[in-house]
């Protein structure tokens, strides 16, 4: 299992410095998380202009795993994260591109966007969804296996019901992601119905593969 942690800093004016006293210690924290395999892919929620939103996490395990981690994460602990949300998450077995080293240097700007789209809450949504599956797949692996797909899968209920997709894309601006997600089957084929983007920058660390 996998959780999603969605974690959002504040609105007030000091929460961009709240963010960078904690950012060395955050570094140091997710880098060793990889390493020891707790921490799959962590990435910065950014908004259109570049300005800092929160982090978007995906934590090896479920509730206790992810407790662990919010008790000892520098953003939670120092109150950098004003809000966070967590959501069972599977990660779509796609033929992803290997990670960069470690030693990569680190992105200088945009480099990906994280895409959230939730399901119609309807009784038919998760006949949309099924009916859709196929085609969506058959897109997003050829694009897992180019690049253009950095990683994607299902967000889901407490009883495991998949209720949205969280995937991100090789796109630096949202107008290439909003082209790119236009054509997708769960979007022409009204599963999606409530889509947020995030710009976001892929910085390379020890994470563990991810699952092909």
């Amino acid at each position: 299992m996998t959780t999603a942690i969605l974690a959002f800093d504040g609105t007030d004016p000091d929460a961009p410095a709240r963010r960078a006293a904690a950012r060395d210690a955050h570094v140091a924290f997710i880098t060793a998380e990889a390493a020891a395999g707790r921490l799959l892919l962590g990435l910065p929620l950014h908004d259109e202009a570049g300005r800092s939103l929160g982090s978007l996490m995906l934590v090896a395990g479920g509730a206790a795993e992810r407790d662990a981690y919010l008790a000892a994460e520098p953003f939670a602990t120092r109150g950098v994260w004003q809000r966070v949300e967590a959501h069972p998450f599977r990660i779509a077995a796609l033929p992803y591109q290997p990670w960069p080293a470690p030693s990569s240097p680190p992105p200088t700007g945009r480099t990906h966007t994280v895409l959230i789209g939730w399901d119609g809450t309807d009784e038919a949504a998760a006949d949309r969804r099924m009916a859709a599956r196929p085609a969506h797949f058959a897109r997003v692996k050829p694009m897992a296996a180019d690049g253009t797909l950095l990683f994607g899968g299902a967000l889901l209920d407490e009883a495991g019901r998949m209720t949205g997709s969280l995937a991100a894309t090789r796109h630096a601006s949202h107008a290439a992601a909003q082209a790119w997600l236009a054509e997708d089957p769960y979007a022409t084929g009204d599963v999606w119905r409530d889509i947020t983007l995030y710009a976001t920058a892929f910085r390379a660390l020890p994470y563990p593969p991810l699952p092909r």
